[in-house]
């Protein structure tokens, strides 16, 4: 997959700009907060349908602009794709070859995109709601499937934890199991889909984080596997652990089992890295997740995504920086940083540089 033009209207600090990428390294170099991330964020909402800073879509929309505009032209081995997003106040509109979606499941796989920055080293320092965010945003990508069965189970997921507030204790009993019914039957999509992708996941990082390292240290991913066999074997066990855990959820209001409570070990060298390593372990485990996650999006759609690196190789040493800087060699990169000369060490790139919201040079 790769992105040819990206063209930006009241988007962020840009009032009208576009962008021409290359299909290998483009490096976006200038001061702080001058826009360089605010491009990268507009190539994974079109890649996505969702940000990674903000919650609501206004918050896109340039100060004094009543709307924003996100054009990108695209090629996947299906040909040429373009996604334009109109955002207002209160709405969006979005299509793909000039064909209105209501869904972000219908727009996800059209461009995949693997997000990186140094706000993901809480993947391994935070709990487990960043590393289920980690795969929610990857597994959608690449199987409408499991987005459109995530949306479900989150929908009904509040509707059970509602009842659960309720003072009729007999009508939760009567009630909770038509719930758990459904919550199941979605829950067991979502396991048995995170369990596929962590089995990807987990040799490649391993591969990834001993070439970062040089070999010394390991880094291992486990899985959680409180569930086993297949989706019908899954909602069965989940089932069981939903009744069995009635009395519990009952005082405390809220459902205490379930793929929305599950969580990944990360251990470097046999040793919990969300306890125990060191900004750079962490660092580079985080990275070598994220490269990972790149070549599982080969694996499963047949090419790889666009890989956005936003202000990475300030936080790496030099012997990194080289190591990243091959890991990359065969992806359309967009990489951002303030000093395009200190990161790239003659790797062939385009350069774009970037002032308050505006190109003011571009090329080799």
């Amino acid at each position: 997959m790769k992105i040819k033009k990206l063209f930006l209207q009241n988007f962020r600090n840009y009032e009208s700009e576009c962008f021409l990428f290359d299909d290998g390294l483009n490096v976006l170099f200038g001061k702080n907060a001058q826009g360089k991330t605010n491009c990268a964020e507009a190539v994974f909402y079109l890649c996505t349908g969702a940000s990674l800073r903000i919650r609501h879509d206004k918050q896109l929309i340039r100060i004094g602009a009543e709307s924003a505009r996100i054009v990108a032209e695209a090629e996947n081995r299906y040909g040429k794709v373009l996604i334009e997003a109109d955002i207002y106040e209160n709405k969006r509109e979005i299509r793909v070859n000039g064909t209105k979606i209501s869904k972000n499941a219908d727009l996800m796989g059209h461009i995949n995109s693997v997000f990186f920055s140094p706000g993901e080293l809480r993947l391994i320092q935070d709990g487990p709601d960043e590393r289920r965010r980690f795969m929610n945003i990857s597994i959608s990508q690449t199987s409408p499937a499991y987005y459109t069965a995530l949306l479900r189970y989150n929908k009904i997921l509040d509707q059970r934890n509602v009842l659960l507030k309720n003072k009729d204790v007999e009508l939760i009993l009567d009630t909770l199991p038509v719930w758990d019914e459904q919550l199941c039957k979605y829950a067991a999509i979502i396991v048995k889909k995170r369990a596929e992708f962590l089995d990807k996941l987990a040799p490649f990082a391993k591969e990834y984080h001993a070439f970062l390292t040089d070999g010394a240290e390991e880094l291992v991913i486990k899985p959680d596997r409180r569930y086993e066999g297949d989706e019908a074997e899954i909602a069965k066990t989940l089932m069981q652990r939903l009744e069995n855990n009635y009395e519990k959820d009952l005082r405390l209001g809220f459902t205490t089992v379930g793929p929305h409570r599950d969580d990944l070990d990360v251990e470097i060298n046999g040793v919990d890295a969300k306890a125990y390593a060191s900004q750079g372990q962490t660092r580079t485990a985080a990275l070598a997740l994220k490269l990972a996650e790149v070549r599982i999006f080969e694996a499963l759609a047949g090419e790889y995504p666009i890989l956005i690196l936003d202000d990475v190789m300030s936080e790496l040493d030099l012997p990194r920086r080289k190591k990243l800087l091959k890991c990359i060699a065969d992806l359309q990169t967009v990489l951002t940083c303030t000093h395009a000369e200190r990161v790239l060490y003659g790797a062939e790139c385009k350069k774009i540089r970037i002032e308050n919201g505006r190109i003011k040079e571009s090329g080799k």
